[in-house]
């Protein structure tokens, strides 16, 4: 069966992937904590790695906000 191009996304708007694009770089970022939390024995280590997946995370959303502004 052939499906036009539109039908299926006709009434979602940019908005809506640019949320849900932002809700997956969060589960991934929570995921990095988690994993983080569980196998990293030094604490400084730790600390360092949480802060780069601060640092990816918030670089990936400010990433897909830019797209809004255009």
């Amino acid at each position: 069966m052939a499906v036009a191009p539109d039908s299926s996304l006709k009434n979602v708007k940019m908005s809506d992937f640019i949320a849900i694009g932002i809700l997956i770089v969060v589960v991934v970022g929570a995921i990095c904590f988690w994993a983080i939390e569980k196998f990293a024995t030094d604490a400084r280590l730790a600390k360092l790695l949480k802060l780069l997946v601060i640092l990816v995370c918030l670089g990936a959303i400010v990433q897909r906000l830019m797209v809004l502004t255009y």
